[in-house]
């Protein structure tokens, strides 16, 4: 076969391959045209996706290595450094949660969260769950025996948190000298409901509960009855489990700073109120029934969340159902949004993201 060669025209260069021919003359044989099929428009498509993918992978892989692009005149970029004349501008006073905004849900285990505490108040839950066990003089938070640690207790993971917040919270200026401040900027007034879920005998173990509160209850952080009206501070402390009610209600301590998880779907009838209890609470699967794959309640399940929630509005108790369904995520979604449309107290939550960061609402969510 002849080498490429190129022959010239008044408007382009075009490459031709000759090929010798039977009578001694070389035939010019141009390159074939592409067939433009759905095939060849796939290939395209798959090759722009793949350029499109491996360009946005580059930029991930920079912007975690190297840190996000900055403009070259961002006026924010030396914020708070020395020299500046804004070092003591640089963080917001009340740092903690300033952009967080506050909402009615309650994070279930939270002893399960990779940081606990700090996670459900970053997703703006306002309450959040203990199950603690009395063992070896102490107060260890777990699910169960087998996660039980020494370095996890109620001590560690809840009221010494609490009490670095509270205090960053309300700071002693000449400008603030007060205690009333909760956990969250944008509504100080919002109170965080701490569940002590008692998982060894309670009668034993509620006393060491009160006593470890004993740092909360000195700064005057916890919310209180006196003279039998309810007075609201930055920490509610609830007992349930195996809380003794007549020790919640008997508590020696003057005014009594914790209140009782009452049962939702036994309050009519009951002595249950504002008075000695905050939570009325009672699992969902016994007391309303399983919500099967058509996604939302029956009308008879309707009507007993109708009376429970009733029962605890009357009584001025925040209402609860723990063990919702959690798949599908359909029927999730769907029970959620009924229990919301008719007036639940606290939405119990086990995804915190999915709670709080999604448009769970959305018809047809899966």
């Amino acid at each position: 076969m002849a080498s490429w060669t190129s022959e010239k025209s008044a408007s382009a260069t075009v490459i031709v391959e000759y090929l010798p021919s039977g009578d001694g003359t070389r035939k010019a044989r141009r390159p074939p045209r592409i067939q433009w099929t759905w095939r060849t428009w796939l290939m395209c498509l798959a090759v722009v996706t793949l350029l499109f993918l491996v360009v946005s992978i580059s930029e991930k892989v920079a912007q975690h290595f190297l840190g996000p692009r900055r403009t070259k005149d961002d006026p924010l970029e030396n914020w708070g450094k020395p020299g500046t004349g804004t070092e003591e501008l640089a963080w917001y006073p009340t740092d903690f949660l300033r952009d967080v905004v506050p909402l009615p849900c309650h994070s279930h285990n939270d002893y399960w969260r990779k940081v606990p505490l700090f996670t459900a108040l970053y997703a703006g839950c306002t309450g959040v769950e203990a199950d603690v066990w009395l063992r070896h003089g102490d107060l260890l938070v777990g699910h169960d025996t087998a996660s039980l640690q020494a370095s996890r207790t109620f001590h560690s993971l809840y009221v010494n948190p609490l009490v670095d917040i509270l205090t960053r919270q309300n700071p002693s200026t000449d400008f603030y000298n007060d205690t009333r401040n909760g956990v969250f900027d944008t509504d100080p007034g919002q109170t965080l409901v701490l569940l002590v879920d008692v998982k060894t005998d309670g009668d034993e173990t509620w006393p060491w509960v009160m006593e470890q509160l004993g740092p909360l209850r000195e700064r005057g952080w916890l919310s209180y009855t006196e003279n039998g009206q309810f007075r609201q501070g930055p920490i509610t402390v609830v007992g349930t489990g195996n809380t003794p009610f007549d020790l919640v209600v008997g508590n020696k301590t003057s005014p009594r700073d914790a209140f009782f998880d009452a049962p939702l779907d036994r309050l009519e009838g009951s002595g249950f109120d504002a008075t000695n209890s905050y939570y009325a609470s009672v699992n969902f699967w016994d007391a309303v029934g399983q919500v099967w794959w058509k996604g939302e309640p029956s009308e008879a399940q309707l009507k007993k969340i109708r009376t429970h929630l009733r029962e605890a509005r009357s009584r001025e108790l925040v209402s609860r159902y723990w063990g919702l369904p959690a798949w599908p995520i359909h029927v999730r979604n769907r029970v959620w949004q009924v229990l919301v449309e008719e007036g639940i107290g606290m939405l119990n939550v086990d995804d915190l993201d999915a709670a709080t960061k999604q448009d769970w609402t959305k018809p047809g969510t899966f």
